[in-house]
Order: C-alpha cells, then structure tokens, then sequence
C-alpha cells in the first residue's frame, strides 16, 4: 500500500535536513536574539518567529503538496553564492546580512529538495518570516529620514497654527524654551516593523481566502503608522510644553508610545469592519469570475 504523502517535513530524510538547517541556522539565531530581539526595532521577531512556524505548519497541513524536487543546477546556482556571503558576514560579525543569507540559502535548499509546488503552498509564511530579521541599520535609516522629516514638518505646521511658539528645522523642534530632536524611537518608527508584521498576519489569517481585500488592509498600514506616530510626537511636544523636558522624555515618553501602538492596531482592526462591504464585493466578484 502507498504510503500517504503528507508534510514533506515529516519523513526520514526531512528529519536529517532539518537538523542539517538547524545546524546551520542556529548559531546566527542566537545572534539575532541576542543583538535583535532586546531592541524596541526587534522586538517583535520572537513572535514572528513563532507564529510563523505555526503559519508554515497550518499551510502544509491544509495544502498537502506533492514535493516534486526542484531544478538541481538552478538551486546550486543559487545556494553556492548565498552559502559564500553568508560565510564573509559570519566572520565579519555583519548580522544583518548573515541573517537574510542564512534565510535565503534555507530558502533556496527548500527549492532544491521539496519543489516550488511546496514553497507556493506556503509563500505567505515564507515572506512573513523576514520580519524576524533586522533591517541594515543603514537601509531602515535611509527610508525612516523621510518619515521622521514628514511627520516633524507636519507637528510643526498643525501646532503653530494653534498658537504654540514652535519652530523647526528638519527633525530638530523648538518649542519654547526647549529643543526636542524627532529620532526613529520618539518618531515611532522603530515600531512600524513591528505594526507591519502584526498588521499582515491578522490580515492574512482573516482575509486570505480574499486577496484583493486582503492587499488593501496591507496597504493601510503604513499610512495608519505614520498617522499614529504624528499623534505621538504631538503628545509629547505638547507634554514637553506644558510639564517640562523631565515629563516629556519620563514615563509619559514609554506611555505614549506603548499607547500609539495600541491605536494603530485598534484602527486595522476597525478598518477592517468599517470594509466589510468593499470585502464582500471584492468577494462576490471573485466568485463570478
């Protein structure tokens, strides 16, 4: 009798490959958690991490795909560079760089054994999965400067047309008697990795059988960060204002930020209902087609 095929995961040689990847994912895991998941910019990786596996294994289960292995040439073609640059960024201690390689040659090792029908079967997990990662501290900063400098401009003009003797200049404010400089943590941005990741599992888990809703919830949620973020650093201003620097940049710092969070989530969710009827017409239409 054939054995029945289930989560390629599962037989013999899937065990020794996984202790294979284990093996080689380990010891930049360690890193990861150690430099990464202690920062408020990686704080959220530990949760990704697992409910990303759980994701991986649900898909599996559901999908119940035929491993097919992949094009031999084309995954060595792949995994022979990935496997050189993830080697230089282990010895030169560039996490950033190790983790993405590692993550890719995993990937790509994947492909080679299990197939592409596999891989699409869980593609969501997969992209999901790169949030457990820190961003090049360089790339986060190149694309944060122009938030930093929108939400900064945006606080100056709504809080000076309400009267309030404010000023800046780029990301440095003065209001008042005192200077505050609008960095990545007092902006928010450190958390927008954390509020995408957040935002795109709930989506996916609600609305995967959707996709085209499921691609706009996605697309609120930059705008809704950067929203709850401007509120943030117009909390603080006005805190820093009226209590004193010592008020501004206490305990009301850390409550307005773990507050702001909660808004942003709060506003996917009710956006979420508030598209109920685009959702059921996005899926009417799909059913007819």
């Amino acid at each position: 009798m054939d054995r029945p095929v289930g989560s390629p995961a599962f037989s013999r040689p899937g065990l020794v490959i996984a202790l294979a990847a284990a093996c080689l994912a380990g010891p930049t895991m360690f890193d990861v958690a150690r430099d990464s998941w202690s920062s408020e910019q990686g704080a959220h990786g530990p949760i990704v991490l697992l409910t990303g596996i759980w994701l991986l294994v649900r898909e599996l289960r559901a999908a119940k795909p035929r491993p097919r292995p992949g094009n031999a040439v084309l995954t060595a073609l792949l995994l022979l560079p990935l496997l050189i640059v993830y080697t230089l960024a282990r010895i030169s201690g560039i996490i950033e760089i190790e983790g993405f390689t590692m993550y890719a040659a995993l990937i790509v090792a994947a492909y080679g054994i299990w197939g592409g029908t596999v891989l699409r079967a869980v593609w969501f997990p997969l992209v999901y999965m790169l949030f457990v990662f820190p961003p090049p501290d360089t790339l986060f900063a190149m694309l944060t400067q122009p938030l930093k400098i929108l939400i900064s401009q945006t606080a100056v003009t709504m809080l000076h047309g309400l009267g309030y003797p404010i000023a800046g200049s780029g990301v440095m404010i003065q209001i008042g008697q005192y200077q505050m400089l609008v960095a990545a943590a007092c902006a928010g941005l450190n958390s927008l990795l954390s509020l995408t990741a957040l935002g795109m599992f709930y989506t996916y888990i609600r609305h995967s059988s959707n996709f085209a809703y499921m691609l706009v919830l996605i697309c609120f949620i930059l705008p809704i960060a950067i929203v709850a973020n401007l509120v943030r650093v117009l909390l603080l201003l006005l805190i820093t204002y009226h209590f004193g620097e010592a008020a501004g940049q206490g305990f009301f710092h850390e409550l307005a930020g773990l507050s702001m969070f909660a808004s942003a989530l709060l506003s996917i969710f009710v956006l979420d209902w508030l598209g109920t009827p685009l959702r059921r017409r996005l899926a009417a239409k799909g059913r007819v087609q």
